[in-house]
C-alpha cells in the first residue's frame, strides 16, 4: 500500500512539472485573424487585451465569457474606459461561472454564428485547462491561443514562490480533474454505441 501512494505521489509531481511546462511563456500567433476572439473573464487585463486584438480588426466579433449577471456590453466598456459607440455592436457576453460553462456558452456562440475559428485569451496560467475543455465542446474549432501574463504570478522557478506554486498546483489538479472526466465521458458514448450497450 505504501509503495502504491509512493508511486502515485511521484507521478503526481512528474506530471505537475510536465504541466507547468505546458503553460505558455509567449504569444506564439499574433497575427492571423479568426472568426471570433473570446475572452475569459478574470481579470481586466484580459478584458483590455481582447478589445485591442478586436481593435486590430483580427476579428469581427468578441465574446466575453463568465461576466457577473447585471452587467451589460455598455457597462463593461465604460469599466474599461473604451467608448461604447465605438465596439459595443461587435461584442456579446455570457455568464458562464467556470471553465467548463465558458467553453459550453462559447461553443454554443459559435454555432449561432456559423464560425469555424476563434482566439482565445485567457491568463497563461489558465491556458492549458482552458484549451482542454474547448477541444473537448468544439473538436472541429481552429483556436488560436494568446495568454495573458498577470504581473503577480512568477514564470522562473515558479515552485520557489508560494502564491505561485499555490495557483499551479491548483489548476494542475484542476486540469488533471477535467481529463478525467472527459476520458470518462469518451468512454460512456463508445460503450452506449456497442453491442453490449444496449443502444436502440
Amino acid at each position: 500500500m505504501f509503495a502504491t501512494l509512493v508511486v502515485v505521489v511521484v507521478f503526481w509531481i512528474f506530471g505537475l512539472f510536465q504541466f507547468a511546462g505546458w503553460i505558455p511563456a509567449r504569444v506564439v500567433d499574433a497575427e492571423t485573424p479568426t472568426d471570433a476572439i473570446v475572452v475569459l473573464t478574470g481579470g481586466s487585463r484580459r478584458l483590455s487585451k481582447g478589445l485591442d486584438l478586436l481593435s486590430r480588426g483580427l476579428a469581427e466579433n468578441l465574446f466575453v465569457s463568465g461576466v457577473y449577471q447585471g452587467v451589460d456590453v455598455r457597462k463593461l466598456l465604460k469599466i474599461l474606459k473604451r467608448k461604447p459607440e465605438q465596439l459595443e455592436s461587435r461584442i456579446s457576453i455570457g455568464i458562464a461561472i467556470n471553465t467548463t460553462g465558458n467553453a459550453t456558452e462559447t461553443m454554443a456562440w459559435m454555432v449561432s454564428r456559423k464560425y469555424r475559428s476563434l482566439r482565445l485569451v485567457t491568463a497563461d496560467y489558465h491556458m492549458p485547462r482552458s484549451l482542454l475543455e474547448f477541444r473537448y465542446a468544439m473538436p472541429g474549432i481552429h483556436i488560436i491561443t494568446h495568454p495573458v501574463f498577470p504581473d503577480n504570478v512568477k514564470r522562473d522557478r515558479w515552485w520557489a514562490w508560494p502564491g505561485t506554486a499555490s495557483l499551479v498546483i491548483s489548476e494542475y489538479n484542476k486540469f488533471l480533474f477535467a481529463w478525467v472526466r472527459h476520458g470518462l465521458g469518451r468512454l460512456s458514448g463508445m460503450a452506449g454505441l456497442s453491442p453490449a450497450g444496449g443502444a436502440g
